[in-house]
């Protein structure tokens, strides 16, 4: 079996690198090209035919609504429950930690909605990236295509990484005591070869990665049980006052951090392509992993609050020192084998969805269409698996990503407002059916969501005890959501499965994610305008013209075919008005 085959035409075969004078005659185009491709949308039928089609071989259906369940949960509970609920505990929520977790969960929730209707119309591979550049365009389903990739590679070293210290701490051992060092750096070639094995199994089979995500899940699921009966079993009531020692300013900061626990169920809507039966399937899978997940993170943290005094947690281990702290050392054991296999089956499920994000993103001929190959023995995308896990096994060798690791909760609540303003434009705006006046109205009623939540935001991070601002922020962020309830005529219903209270939850969650985004430091977001800016340079001079020449290829084949059936002289205009269509 050839593995990581390659085909002819495989890196940059579109008409703007066959020479340098085309390059450059490309590049003097870039002005007209970018509006092009800023204004182009694709159709769902491009996205799930013709697209889908640029892989030669299709990937082959296997999942039912119980392998996605199994995928959602060990999508999510990974470390952000064992690893961030300390630090969260002890220095910014106290007790009402669980709060926290409530929010971020509801936020997650509203997001898990908005992807479910998506995943259910359009079931590509492509998740967030096929939705955006249906609703939104090429050019900002690629910025949020360059942020998903970020996002996947940090995000899967960093546990890696995690991966060798607990099972360090597994066979009795200090965290950093399987590292090698190399002057002022750890090296950590274990994190090398649990990636390495996570590739082979996600290339061979996508339904045997499914039954290792299974079992791994079971043995997860029962350790987080043994730890809330054990643990209650301990519970001392006088350890849950005072229940909010920080205040609301406290339980909101936490919740903006606590959301890096809920991350992960995107990957599962990218198994849409996979799905044996889409419009039941998925919103059981989606929907119904989030609420177990939501009610077992809430009653593990009462566990733990219950167990310890909350300025007694710590913000390492919080579990394994709970336990020895009421007399149960020998339980720290459990809990760290409990860690390893939730960040095993993340680490799982990562690599078999950031792949699929990967390979729908070269079919868009973003990136080289090499990543695209289905490999047809296998039905997985092999060349984008690979593609994924190499540099992020190269980043986990080296780095410890304390840095980066901070941008992980930027991008992805960026993108999933951009997901909710996406769902909103589907259900309200229809290309050639909604009026001009229509769209206007929608515009407006949106940006002024935006602005209001953003507004909310800042005035939540720049005043301390003020309260008047909201009086005006948050009756602003009504309005308009009203506005578009009631003065803007949807342009279409969903056919099988769609968001309830429609425009009320999107809204909702796109206030909510902007609102923890406000509550995200400077620098991370510093780091995040950096590489949005790497992204736009590669955006103009390669990204661009690729996909730009590739909408023109398809619309001049489906016109070649109207003029030949009728007769008609070829038309000379040379802007190409879509993506591979134009919606």
């Amino acid at each position: 079996m050839r593995v990581c085959s390659c085909w002819k035409g495989g890196f940059l075969p579109e008409e703007s690198f066959k020479s340098f004078g085309n390059y450059l005659n490309a590049l003097k185009e870039t002005p007209m090209r970018l509006k092009d491709r800023i204004l182009a949308r694709s159709h769902d039928a491009a996205e799930i035919h013709e697209v889908k089609a640029r892989s030669q071989h299709e990937m082959k259906k296997t999942l039912s609504w119980w392998d996605l369940i199994w995928f959602g949960f060990g999508a999510v509970i990974g470390a952000g429950i064992f690893v961030l609920t300390g630090l969260e505990t002890k220095e910014s929520a106290g007790p009402a930690v669980v709060l926290s977790y409530v929010i971020s969960g509801i936020s997650a929730l509203l997001a898990v909605f908005c992807y479910t209707e998506f995943a259910v119309e359009i079931p590509v591979a492509g998740g967030s990236f096929a939705y955006l550049r249906v609703e939104l365009g090429d050019f900002v389903a690629f910025i949020a295509a360059g942020n998903l990739v970020l996002e996947s590679v940090v995000a899967g070293a960093a546990l890696a990484r995690s991966w060798t210290s607990y099972f360090a701490t597994l066979i009795n051992h200090d965290p950093d005591d399987l590292l090698i060092k190399a002057g002022n750096s750890l090296l950590d070639p274990i994190a090398i070869a649990v990636l390495g094995i996570i590739c082979i199994i996600a290339v061979l089979s996508m339904k045997g990665s499914s039954r290792l995500n299974y079992f791994a899940s079971i043995v997860h699921l029962l350790v987080i049980i043994f730890i809330i009966v054990a643990g209650l079993t301990k519970a001392n009531a006088k350890n849950y006052t005072p229940f909010a020692p920080f205040g609301a300013r406290g339980i909101f900061k936490a919740s903006s951090v606590l959301f890096f626990a809920f991350l992960g169920f995107d990957a599962v809507s990218t198994m849409a392509e996979e799905t044996k039966n889409p419009a039941r399937d998925i919103p059981i899978g989606l929907v119904g992993s989030m609420i177990i997940t939501i009610v077992l993170y809430c009653t593990l943290v009462i566990t733990l609050s219950l167990m310890q005094p909350y300025s007694d947690i710590d913000v390492h281990a919080p579990f394994s020192v709970a336990f020895k702290a009421v007399g149960m050392d020998w339980a720290k054991y459990i809990v760290a084998l409990g860690a390893l296999k939730g960040m095993t089956t993340v680490m799982i499920v990562g690599a078999v969805g950031q792949a699929r994000y990967l390979t729908h993103i070269a079919r868009a001929h973003m990136i080289p269409l090499w990543f695209a190959q289905v490999n047809e023995k296998t039905g997985t995308p092999v060349n984008a698996t690979i593609g994924m896990l190499l540099p992020t096994a190269i980043i986990a060798f080296f780095s410890k990503l304390d840095a980066l690791a901070h941008i992980l909760s930027i991008s992805t609540l960026f993108i999933f407002m951009l997901v909710a303003v996406a769902l909103l434009v589907r259900r309200y705006y229809l290309s050639g059916q909604t009026t001009a006046s229509d769209r206007n109205k929608l515009a407006g009623c949106i940006s002024l969501i935006i602005a209001s939540s953003i507004a909310t935001a800042a005035y939540w991070g720049l005043s301390e005890r003020g309260w008047v601002g909201y009086t005006i922020t948050i009756p602003i962020w009504f309005s308009a959501t009203l506005a578009l309830r009631l003065f803007v005529p949807k342009a279409r219903e969903p056919k099988v499965w769609g968001v309830p209270l429609v425009p009320w939850l999107p809204s909702a969650s796109m206030a909510i994610n902007i609102f923890l985004l406000g509550s995200i430091d400077l620098a991370s977001f510093k780091r995040f305008g950096i590489w949005t800016g790497a992204l736009l340079l590669y955006y103009l001079f390669l990204g661009l013209h690729a996909t730009y020449d590739t909408a023109k290829e398809s619309m001049e084949g489906t016109h070649k075919g109207n003029w030949m059936e009728e007769g008609q002289d070829r038309p000379t205009n040379g802007a190409v008005n879509g993506s591979d269509q134009t919606s």
